[in-house]
């Protein structure tokens, strides 16, 4: 108890600390016998520079990360905890911690699908940074959602409760080691990390000072719908998109739209302006790579559109003009159809026979809605308590994802916006990115790779508010454009002058 309240204290005391690189003050082994509640630490052992291996997890499907990833990492206390929140927990977790030079910051990081395994790789860049780090595999092991079968406790570890006791326990872990507690804590996540990110917010507003929210799967439940919905409709094989056609149909809608934020680049600057009609590219005759039959045409409808479901008073983005070139011929991605899949088949309807044939668009959202109970749908607008305790909020979202659609983030921005807009200024605490071109966290024609960590510092830290993030693309690893990242409803606007792949050359203006 004793050092329990330690702890704590040592916590509560963190923003007084002296600002300047910190050294453990105990030894890595020494935390094998902390005792914290419901806590047990499995694994407490210093790590040379640039010698940890990552090994392969028991019951993982996924290989372990290439060790290249870790070679440049400096001396760490690595250390492996498994909580127990409740009778049916096994929530397995890692915490590193710099042996010297540590920031005074902490930083946790987010997961993938049904997020079966702690983020090793994901890890190694905070920690290369400064910054003392953690990961959870949510309460399972595997990245499907069979583990919910018969265990609503694990449905909550996943749903946001791991997460939670990772961060507190985390935080009093790294304030045993180092006597001082993180003057500040940020959390960054793509995906399933970006509905994690935003459960954070919305439960629980103290636990980050920064937030990092990428492409993130708050519509939970709606995107499993819609992706089942497209796998339904595309078991008729006469009705798949081959890769040539998808092509035709990309080509197609940045043709005509391209040109609309008045430069014509490649890229559809706002694809909800979009206009395009599949229509026009309709076979006139025989079926060919540049045209589509009116299976195909369907099929292309159905991608783009909402999901409307009057029992559940709702609708579901469906994917944007652009992002035609991450289709699959089951329409979302393999990862959407999956993950869309063993949310009815595991966490709906709770019947591991459960498949496609009983999937009914007009009935099973509002169900799945039901059955999830605020569970892992991250959707709650009232930010205000994040938002008043001073927390800031980084969202960002490809316009070309094909796997979570962005109209999810567009929606939930203007939701928050709604709720709070009388009460607040939200561009002092909430910001969302969206990026032309860009695929699902990463990669795609538009520019995609920024460093969002950076400016949440910034804006934490120094008060710099994020008017825009300068975003690069390369090609065979060489920039050949950068374009600003412009704040939601604002987008990047060409000034008449210079070079179109300078982001020097654009300026942020609402359309």
């Amino acid at each position: 108890m004793r050092i329990l309240v330690g702890v704590l204290c040592a916590v509560a005391l963190a923003a007084a600390m002296p600002r300047r690189p910190l050294t453990a003050a105990t030894s890595c082994e020494k935390l094998a016998s902390l005792a914290l509640p419901n806590v047990t630490i499995t694994v407490a052992r210093d790590v040379a520079p640039g010698a940890f291996v990552p090994a392969a997890e028991p019951g993982a499907d996924d290989p372990p990360p290439n060790p290249r990833a870790f070679a440049g990492l400096p001396a760490f206390c690595r250390l492996a905890a498994t909580l127990k929140p409740s009778s049916d927990s096994d929530i397995k977790m890692e915490l590193w911690m710099p042996a010297a030079n540590w920031n005074g910051k902490y930083q946790a990081v987010g997961n993938g699908a049904f997020s079966g395994a702690i983020g090793l790789a994901a890890m190694a860049g905070p920690l290369a940074r400064g910054y003392a780090t953690s990961s959870t595999d949510t309460g399972h092991p595997g990245n499907t959602g069979r583990f919910a079968l018969g265990h609503p406790e694990k449905l909550v570890d996943f749903g946001w409760r791991a997460v939670h006791e990772m961060t507190v326990t985390s935080k009093a872990i790294i304030a045993a080691y180092y006597d001082s507690g993180p003057r500040l804590s940020y959390w960054s996540g793509c995906s399933a990390g970006g509905r994690q990110a935003l459960m954070e917010a919305q439960r629980f507003p103290a636990d980050y000072d920064g937030i990092i929210a990428g492409s993130p799967g708050l519509d939970w439940t709606g995107r499993a719908a819609q992706a089942v919905r497209g796998a339904q409709l595309l078991k008729d094989e006469s009705a798949r998109l081959s890769p040539a056609k998808a092509q035709a149909l990309h080509k197609a809608v940045v043709d005509a739209c391209d040109a609309a934020d008045g430069l014509k680049d490649g890229l559809i600057a706002d694809p909800t302006k979009c206009k395009f009609d599949p229509g026009t590219l309709q076979c006139k005759g025989s079926d060919d790579s540049s045209c589509l039959t009116a299976a195909e045409l369907k099929t292309a409808r159905a991608l783009y559109s909402p999901l409307a479901n009057s029992k559940a008073k709702r609708e579901t983005a469906g994917l944007q003009p652009g992002s035609e070139l991450g289709w699959t011929n089951l329409g979302w991605t393999a990862s959407a159809r999956a993950t869309g899949l063993d949310q009815f088949r595991y966490l709906v309807f709770k019947d591991a026979n459960w498949d496609l044939d009983h999937f009914n668009s007009q009935t099973d959202l509002a169900r799945a809605d039901d059955a999830d109970e605020g569970i892992v749908n991250a959707m709650n607008a009232n930010l205000k308590p994040f938002i008043d305790r001073g927390g800031k909020l980084i969202q960002y979202h490809g316009w070309s994802d094909p796997q979570i659609s962005p109209g999810n983030s567009v929606q939930y921005y203007q939701q928050v916006d709604k709720l709070l807009g009388s009460t607040v200024k939200l561009s002092d605490s909430y910001r969302l990115f969206m990026a032309p071109g860009m695929g699902h966290c990463r990669g795609g024609e538009g520019p995609n790779v920024f460093d969002p960590v950076a400016a949440l510092e910034l804006w934490v830290e120094q008060k710099k508010v994020p008017e825009q993030i300068v975003a690069s693309h390369l090609t065979n690893g060489t920039v050949d454009r950068t374009r600003p990242l412009c704040p939601y409803p604002q987008v990047a606007t060409y000034k008449g002058t210079g070079s179109i792949d300078e982001a020097a050359n654009f300026s942020c203006k609402l359309p």
